[in-house]
């Protein structure tokens, strides 16, 4: 037996969630977590261009080194209110289980091997890494995979929640800005003049007339409109943003492809559409019968949990899609990701770590 360092580790999640990091902002939680590693004694701690932070817990060096990573950065704006709530069973926060606990979990699995005294045959490299959601479209995890290449036995990608899924097949998403333009006008004088949102409305319309495959699983989401000027002014500008995915990486490709010939087919005199390309998160996966699927599993097992296998979008979206090992595992169980009443449970994380260690070790007896 061994005693895991539980509550440390949620008291820096919080300490970690207090520090603002929206996509494309991450500096402040960065340094934040260098000067920690570098507190901790990890080796080699540097930041690299993209904004990623780097540590390595140096192994025997008689094996291939194994990248451990978690996101820093939140879906909330940086004045979001970050007021924490501590509970018996479990701590409500924006951000608190996506990402924070994730990246609290890098030192959580030192903390766990350095009580265990274990000495592995390979390096570990600790990457607190940016831009995975929203448009970041997984520009840190891009970095990290440039840098390591296929050098390592396997990627680990932590999320504080989901705990009890491995995720070993990426989702592939496509995400596009869409702008309408018009000469626009006046409200009244210039009425019958092409307007910007009503071309935009009437396209979105065409947009849910297309018959998408409930096998593999595809889906379509206009997430964001913006347009016009002013209540009485035909508007001259208006765009959305769109959200494709599929499970099938030919279904996403028909969809774009349909996407982008009703954007050619919308265009007539006085009315301009243009298509751009704002996130591309490529698919990939690994086979259940792969060692580190059977790794995963089992350590899962080992603590007392039904393992799941499952498809999502992460940062092993990467890793995935140029056929490298990754996986993608949670922490704890929780609720209300990406709202002001995000939650994590605290007891399941014992759980969490202690699988999270039993795969770091169990890589290396593959």
């Amino acid at each position: 037996m061994f005693s895991l360092p539980t509550n440390k580790m949620l008291d820096l999640a919080v300490e970690i969630q207090q520090i603002p990091a929206p996509t494309f902002a991450e500096q402040s939680r960065a340094m934040f977590v260098l000067s920690l590693f570098q507190r901790e004694g990890l080796r080699d701690v540097f930041q690299d261009e993209a904004g990623n932070v780097h540590g390595r817990l140096a192994g025997d060096g008689q094996a291939r080194p194994l990248v451990v990573s978690a996101h820093m950065d939140t879906v909330f704006p940086a004045n979001t209110d970050l007021h924490v709530d501590r509970q018996s069973d479990r701590i409500y926060g924006p951000g608190i289980g996506d990402n924070s606990l994730g990246v609290a979990g890098l030192f959580g699995l030192l903390w766990t091997l350095q009580e265990r005294n274990a000495q592995l045959p390979g390096d570990v490299w600790l990457v607190a890494n940016v831009c995975e959601e929203g448009l970041g479209d997984l520009r840190g995890m891009r970095a990290i995979v440039a840098r390591f290449e296929d050098r390592p036995l396997a990627y680990i990608v932590l999320e504080g929640m989901a705990l009890g899924q491995v995720y070993h097949r990426g989702l592939g998403v496509r995400r596009y800005q869409i702008e309408f333009q018009t000469p626009g006008g006046h409200s009244w004088v210039d009425y019958g003049k092409p307007s910007a949102n009503h071309e935009l409305a009437a396209f979105v319309t065409r947009l849910n007339s297309i018959q998408l495959p409930q096998q593999p699983r595809t889906t379509l989401n206009v997430g964001m409109i913006a347009g016009g000027f002013s209540v009485n002014t035909i508007a001259a500008q208006a765009h959305f943003e769109l959200d494709l995915r599929s499970e099938g990486i030919a279904e996403l490709r028909r969809l774009c492809a349909e996407v982008e010939a009703l954007v050619e087919e919308s265009r007539r005199p006085n009315v301009q559409i243009s298509a751009r390309l704002i996130g591309d998160r490529p698919a990939g996966g690994l086979p259940v019968t792969h060692p580190l699927i059977t790794v995963a599993m089992s350590s899962l097992e080992m603590v007392g949990l039904t393992p799941a296998l499952n498809i999502g979008s992460t940062d092993a979206n990467i890793p995935l899609s140029l056929g490298l090992p990754a996986v993608c595992i949670g922490l704890t169980a929780g609720g209300g990701a990406h709202t002001l009443k995000e939650f994590i449970l605290t007891s399941p994380l014992t759980q969490g770590l202690k699988q999270l260690s039993y795969i770091v070790e169990g890589i290396y007896r593959i």
